[in-house]
C-alpha cells in the first residue's frame, strides 16, 4: 500500500505541473523506478480501482490541482451530448453501488452480468459493482438466449442489468436460472418483474463506503471461447487488472491527463474495460464514448473531424473500413495516437492509413486472460510489429516443449507463469483448474498464437497455433459454430476453422457433410438458410462467411475432425474476398 501511496504523490505532482512544465513525463519515470523496484512487484492487500484512483483523481478537481476536464464524454446517436468530470463521476456512481447494495440487495462478491450496448449506464453499473465489491460479467448485447441462458446457468449471477432489447430473452430463461434473483433494466419504459436502474439511480443517495476489496479478490468473469466445449469463466483480480493498470500507465499510455481517448469497441470486450476504463481513467484522461448504433465510417470520421479525440483505439477491421473512404479530405487536428487490437493488423492497411493520416497505427497484443501483454511506449513503434512485453511480463518464442527459442525463430507466444505468475494474470479458469493447467507448458503460459522476437525484443505476430478464430475483433471457438450447425437437418457433420480474407484478415469458414436427403438442394439457398440458421442459434458474428460443402471430413484414426489439417490446407490457398 505504501507503494500505491507513492504513486499518488507523484501523480499528484504530475497533473499540478503538466500545465506548464514539459518534462512532466519525468514523474512517471520516477515512480517506475519506485513502485516497481523489482521485476516482480506484489499487488497490495486491498486495492479497489474506484477509491483508489477514480476518487483520487476527483479529489485533484476538488483541490484545484487538476483541470475540471470530462472523465467521461458520450455523444447519442442522434448527436446528444452527456459530460461528467471526476467528482460527478464519483457521486453517480456511487449511487449506482447504493442501488446494487441497498435497493437489490446484493453482497459482497455476489455476481452481475451486465449486457448493454454503449450507453452511459454500462459504465455506471460497472464501477457501482467495484465500489460495492460486486463481480461484473460483461456480454455483448449480440448474445442470444442460448448464450444468456448458459451465462446466467453456469456464473450462478444472482443480478442482471440489461436493456429492453433482451429484456425478453431473459425473462423466457429466468425460470431455469435459480440463482437469478434481481433483473434491472435500463430504459425508458417499464416493465414487469424488473426494477428501473434509472429511476433508482435518481433516487440513490451519492454518500457510499467503498468496500475494502482484496487485492486478489475477483472483480470481473469473462467468458473465453475455447477450441473445444462451451465458453469458459476467465476470472481476473481487483489487482490484475486494476493495479496492472497502473503500472502500465506510467510508460505504456499514449494518452495523457486530461487528454480525450476514444476506443470504438464492443462492450462485451476485455479491451473495452481496458480502453475505455482502465488507461484513461488511470492517466487522468477522458473517455469518450459514441453510441454508434451502427458502424458507419462517416460518423466515425467526422466525429474524428469535429471532437478533440487525442488517441483512438480501433479493431482493424475498423480501419479497413475507414480506409473506403478518402481520408485526404478530412482533418484530424487533435488526434495524435492510433492505436489497434483485437485481430492481426494487415501490412497494406497501416500503409495505406499512414498515407491518408500521416499517422502510424501501433498494435496492441493481448488476450482475456493476459490482458494488455505486448505495446510500444507512447514514444516508440515499428511497423509490422505489436510492440515488446509490458512491465512485470516475461514474453518469449517457445517451442513445442516450453524451451525458448532463439530471436528470429518462428514458434508459439508464451508467458513466464512460473515460479512466481505476474501481476497482471489472471486468476484462472473458475471451477475449471483442469482447463488452466491445460494451458501451461513448463513455466510458460500458452497464448495460442505464433509469433517471432527480434534481437531488440519485438514481437510480430504469425497466426493461431490453435483453433480459435480471431475475426472482426471478436475471439469464436469452432465447436459452438459446428454445434449450431449441426443442429440442422441439413446438416451430418461439420468442421469450423478459420479462412484468410483479403478486407478481414481471417473469417470463420465451414466445411460441411450435408445428409444425403439434402444433397438435391439448391448449394447458394442453402448457403444462406445455414447462416441464417447460425445467426439465430448463437450470436450472429460467429455465423460462417464461407461455407464449403464436402464429401468427408479428414479424420483421426479415433475418429476425432481434423480441424489442423483443414486450415493448413485452407490457409496455403490464395487469398480471398
Amino acid at each position: 500500500m505504501q507503494a500505491l501511496l507513492r504513486f499518488h504523490r507523484y501523480r499528484s505532482l504530475w497533473a499540478s505541473c503538466q500545465s506548464c512544465c514539459p518534462l512532466h513525463l519525468q514523474p512517471r519515470r520516477m515512480v517506475q523506478q519506485d513502485i516497481l523496484g523489482a521485476r516482480n512487484p506484489e499487488i497490495p492487500e486491498k486495492f479497489n480501482f474506484a477509491n483508489d484512483v477514480l476518487d483520487h483523481w476527483a479529489q485533484m478537481e476538488k483541490e484545484g490541482k487538476k483541470a475540471l476536464t470530462p472523465a467521461l464524454w458520450w455523444v447519442s446517436g442522434e448527436g446528444d451530448e452527456m459530460k461528467w468530470n471526476y467528482q460527478e463521476l464519483g457521486d453517480l456512481t456511487r449511487q449506482a453501488a447504493n442501488v446494487l447494495s441497498d435497493a437489490c440487495g446484493l453482497q459482497q462478491g455476489d455476481r452481475v452480468i451486465v449486457i448493454l450496448p454503449r450507453i452511459p449506464e454500462w459504465w455506471l453499473a460497472v464501477v457501482g459493482c467495484i465500489r460495492a465489491g460486486l463481480v461484473f460479467i460483461p456480454g455483448t448485447p449480440l448474445l442470444v438466449t442460448k448464450d444468456i441462458l448458459y451465462r446466467l446457468k453456469t456464473s450462478k449471477a444472482k443480478c442482471i442489468i440489461t436493456n429492453e432489447a433482451l429484456a425478453p430473452t431473459v425473462d423466457a430463461v429466468a425460470s431455469d436460472c435459480p440463482a437469478l434473483k434481481v433483473k434491472l433494466l435500463v430504459s425508458e419504459n417499464r416493465r414487469d418483474g424488473w426494477m428501473d436502474f434509472r429511476a433508482l439511480l435518481r433516487e440513490a443517495p451519492t454518500a457510499h463506503n467503498c468496500t475494502k476489496t482484496g487485492g486478489e479478490e475477483a472483480m470481473t468473469i469473462y467468458f473465453t471461447s475455447g477450441t473445444t466445449g462451451n465458453p469458459k469463466m476467465a476470472e481476473h483480480s481487483h489487482g490484475s487488472l486494476g493495479f496492472k493498470a497502473l503500472m502500465d500507465a506510467r510508460s505504456y499510455s499514449d494518452v495523457q491527463v486530461s487528454e480525450t481517448i476514444w476506443s470504438i469497441l464492443d462492450t462485451g470486450w476485455i479491451l473495452n474495460l481496458l480502453g475505455t476504463f482502465l488507461e484513461p481513467w488511470t492517466s487522468g484522461a477522458c473517455s469518450f464514448i459514441h453510441q454508434l448504433p451502427r458502424n458507419d465510417p462517416m460518423i466515425i470520421v467526422n466525429t474524428l473531424c469535429k471532437y478533440p479525440i487525442n488517441v483512438m483505439l480501433a479493431p482493424p477491421m475498423l480501419y479497413r473500413m475507414l480506409l473506403n473512404q478518402d481520408l485526404t479530405r478530412f482533418k484530424f487536428q487533435s488526434l495524435h495516437s492510433c492505436l489497434s487490437a483485437g485481430e492481426i493488423l494487415l501490412p497494406e492497411t497501416l500503409q495505406k492509413w499512414r498515407m491518408q493520416t500521416g499517422l502510424n497505427i501501433k498494435e496492441i497484443y493481448g488476450q482475456t486472460e493476459t490482458g494488455i501483454t505486448c505495446r510500444y511506449s507512447s514514444k516508440e513503434g515499428k511497423p509490422g510489429f505489436m510492440g515488446k512485453a509490458v512491465p512485470n511480463y516475461t514474453v518469449q518464442i517457445i517451442d513445442d516443449n516450453g524451451n525458448v527459442l532463439p530471436p528470429g525463430t518462428k514458434g508459439e507466444i508464451g508467458i513466464k507463469i512460473k515460479p512466481i505468475k505476474p501481476v497482471g494474470f489472471f486468476s484462472g479458469y473458475v471451477d475449471n483448474a483442469e482447463k488452466t493447467a491445460a494451458n501451461t507448458l513448463g513455466n510458460f503460459w500458452r497464448m495460442g498464437d505464433l509469433g517471432i522476437m527480434d534481437k531488440d525484443g519485438n514481437f510480430q505476430y504469425i497466426g493461431r497455433a490453435d483453433d480459435i478464430i480471431n475475426s472482426r475483433g471478436y475471439r469464436i471457438g469452432p465447436s459452438e459454430v459446428e454445434n449450431a450447425l449441426n443442429e440442422h437437418p441439413a446438416v451430418a457433420e461439420s468442421a469450423v476453422i478459420s479462412s484468410p480474407d483479403a478486407n478481414q484478415g481471417e473469417v470463420v469458414k465451414a466445411f460441411v457433410v450435408l445428409d444425403p436427403k439434402f444433397k438435391s438442394h439448391d448449394q447458394e439457398e442453402l448457403i444462406r438458410e445455414l447462416q441464417k440458421h447460425v445467426k439465430a442459434t448463437t450470436a450472429p458474428y460467429k455465423y460462417p462467411r464461407k461455407v464449403e460443402f464436402v464429401s468427408t471430413l479428414p479424420k483421426t484414426v479415433t475418429g476425432k475432425i481434423q480441424r489442423a489439417k483443414l486450415r493448413k490446407d485452407e490457409w496455403k490457398q490464395p487469398t480471398r474476398t
